[in-house]
């Protein structure tokens, strides 16, 4: 399947939550933080108003509760509007 998202959204695969562990004790998946970091898989075009400044590869932090989450073959992603998103990390 292939997912091309419109206007001013990107498609994102969310960087999984650590693995934390405190004094030998393993923290639940329901108890982990949400990841705010991830890969942007596709990007859309852009608005006449609003250029993509995001593209394809680039490493980002959105907020925690942005984006819609959609799951495709078993894999969770998200989908949010540029605007969502924070910044753009580079390393």
């Amino acid at each position: 399947m292939n997912i091309k998202p419109l206007a001013d959204r990107v498609l994102i695969n969310p960087v999984p939550a650590e693995e934390v562990t405190v004094a030998g004790i393993i923290i639940p998946d329901s108890a982990k933080e949400k990841p705010q970091r991830g890969v942007v898989l596709a990007a859309g075009t852009g608005t006449k108003d609003e250029e993509m400044v995001v593209k394809e590869g680039d490493t980002v932090l959105y907020g925690k509760y942005a984006g819609t989450e959609i799951e495709v073959k078993g894999e969770k992603y998200l989908i949010m509007r540029q605007s969502d998103i924070l910044a753009i990390v580079t390393e």
